[in-house]
């Protein structure tokens, strides 16, 4: 079975259980503050998970690109990747437990013919504050499970959320696959052996977290559940590796054609060449540029860590990363945003010849420590790669070429020791960033959000140019807003813009929420920045203005939350605009 059969048996299985299939979102959330990319299919969600009705009812499905970046390092094993494709079907508020469980499992067992004896299970084992989950463990004993592929496991392994300080939260319980084809699963289910394999995850928010640190039930239930298609693809096929699947061989064999070498022998280096630059094209569909900052920033490094793997494969020819990313096009020809091939594979080849400059600069860095210290400390490693970009495998294969007394063992432990001191620093620093909660509906927050929706029309008007969201992130200290445009918004301009949305703010603008189809909300005109990613029944936000000549201001497709009238924002200040990327600004504002 390949990708498409998978996604597509996945979707028209829960179409026939009266699933809605909404659409694959874009991988830089448009409101949330706390994330840099969609980590989950859930993300997108959060309103409706918190009891807003969705458009399309209360039993969703979809696929869903995402991108996971907080275990990078990890990159090179045979089944952890940065982007990856998730299948998710969704209840809000609708059916729980034993239908989601009982839904799971007619899926692996009927659908995809997976034999029960390859199947384990994990259920939460409860604490102090929360009882053990027998409920979910009694269903799948109903259905045929023994009591012996039944483990139960703490809050580590079987709890979600709640994503921030508070809200919804759950014990959940997942399922694995015996992934030895030759050798016969045990009867007795051990978590920690790592022939099992998790393939799907049933999440069953049926708690909020108060902010006293106390769990209530909730009085929405839902159900978010999780399947990773590049790991089921893999089990469905019996390979132990998932870069032998269809959805990184063509990648992998290019990689070998150009390199000369085959994957046998050089299996981690291929899979992080291959991972990143995958990655690295999709981040770049949704309009992510390299940058020194957030999105952009772990673009950068993506692009920079595979040339660094290249080298060490031996590939040196120029523009080589815009060749290896040529199947990726092919594999997910699905994709709409990948149409835009030419302006992807430009950033890339842009990128590829700004970090080569940077790494001759560091080996001439290597060779004057070399030539002062007549050898390589750890500290130097980690500057190396820190600074250069050289991964330490690399510092070491230019030692040996030296032939220099060399003490490797001592050498990476001294590395590490300081990888891991920088590792922490940038963690603290990332919880400071994003510590606010994944659902923040605070007035401020609500104040900020409804006047991104003026600061995108104000800029059309001032700029007169036809000027495009390229993503908002609101938290109740400050919004900011991303936009195209070609040169740095002079201090003129952004007083104009400053001033119209403070006049429209003090004007005291009914802002009216209705919901629609799509078709009908474009059609009015309302802006939709995130273009063919909408579903087909949608909420549009208008900020209604008797004195312009449409009747509005402002009228956007948006989930919210929002202000119900202008006045209530008070008063905005911009305090800063910035470049973020090459033809992409940044604008800062506060509420005063």
């Amino acid at each position: 079975m390949d990708r498409k059969e998978l996604i597509k048996k996945y979707i028209e299985f829960f179409k026939k259980k009266n699933h809605k299939v909404i659409p694959n979102e874009s991988l830089i959330p448009k409101d949330d503050p706390t994330v840099l990319f969609t980590t989950a299919g859930m993300h997108p969600l959060v309103p409706f998970l918190l009891g807003q009705p969705h458009p399309l009812g209360k039993k969703l499905v979809n696929v869903q690109r995402c991108i996971r970046t907080g275990d990078i390092e990890e990159v090179g094993n045979s089944y952890h990747h940065t982007f990856f494709e998730m299948l998710g079907n969704w209840s809000l508020g609708d059916y729980f437990k034993e239908e989601a469980i009982k839904l799971s499992f007619e899926f692996l067992t009927k659908v995809l013919e997976i034999p029960l004896e390859k199947i384990a299970i994990t259920c939460f084992k409860g604490d102090d504050n929360i009882k053990k989950d027998e409920e979910s463990a009694e269903i799948w004993k109903s259905l045929g499970i023994p009591k012996e592929r039944i483990a139960f496991l703490g809050k580590e392994d079987n709890w979600w959320g709640p994503a921030g300080k508070t809200g919804p939260c759950g014990p959940d319980t997942e399922i694995f696959y015996w992934k030895l084809n030759n050798v016969k699963a045990p009867k007795k289910f051990n978590p920690k052996d790592e022939n099992w394999v998790e393939i799907w995850n049933d999440v069953l928010m049926e708690y909020i977290k108060k902010e006293d640190g106390n769990y209530v039930e909730a009085n929405q239930k839902n159900i978010d559940t999780g399947m990773g298609v590049e790991r089921t693809v893999a089990v469905l096929n019996g390979l132990e590796d998932n870069y032998f699947t269809d959805m990184w061989q063509p990648i992998i064999k290019k990689i070998e054609i150009i390199s000369g070498k085959n994957y046998g022998n050089n299996k981690k280096i291929m899979r992080i060449i291959a991972d990143h630059i995958k990655a690295a094209v999709f981040i770049i569909s949704d309009g992510v540029k390299p940058s020194n900052t957030e999105q952009g920033y772990v673009l950068r490094r993506l692009i920079r860590r595979a040339i660094r793997y290249e080298m060490l494969l031996g590939i040196t020819e120029k523009n080589c990363m815009k060749k290896i990313a040529e199947p990726v096009f092919e594999i997910y020809a699905d994709y709409e945003n990948l149409r835009k091939k030419t302006e992807i594979l430009k950033e890339l080849e842009i990128e590829e010849k700004k970090f080569k400059k940077t790494i001759q600069k560091g080996i001439s860095i290597f060779e004057k420590l070399i030539e002062r210290n007549k050898s390589i400390s750890g500290s130097d490693a980690f500057l190396l790669y820190q600074s250069y970009g050289f991964p330490i495998e690399m510092t070491l294969e230019m030692l040996k070429e030296k032939n220099l007394d060399l003490d490797e063992k001592k050498l990476k432990k001294e590395f590490e020791k300081e990888n891991k001191k920088h590792q922490e620093l940038s963690r603290t620093a990332s919880k400071g960033k994003f510590k606010s909660g994944l659902a923040d509906e605070s007035e401020k927050t609500k104040k900020l959000h409804t006047a991104t929706h003026l600061i995108n029309e104000a800029l059309r008007i001032v700029l007169k140019e036809n000027v495009k969201q390229k993503g908002s992130n609101i938290n109740p200290q400050r919004l900011r807003f991303d936009f195209d445009f070609p040169r740095k918004v002079t201090e003129e301009e952004l007083v104009k813009v400053e001033n119209l949305v403070n006049k429209k703010i003090k004007k005291g603008l009914e802002v009216k929420k209705e919901e629609k189809s799509l078709k009908k909300a474009l059609e009015e005109g309302a802006g939709a920045e995130f273009g063919d990613r909408y579903p087909d029944r949608v909420y549009v936000y208008t900020i209604l203005d008797p004195s312009d000549n449409r009747g509005w201001v402002s009228k956007e497709i948006c989930t919210g939350p929002h202000v119900k009238n202008t006045k209530e924002i008070g008063k905005i200040k911009i305090v800063k605009e910035e470049s973020v990327a090459r033809g992409i600004r940044r604008i800062r504002a506060v509420l005063v």
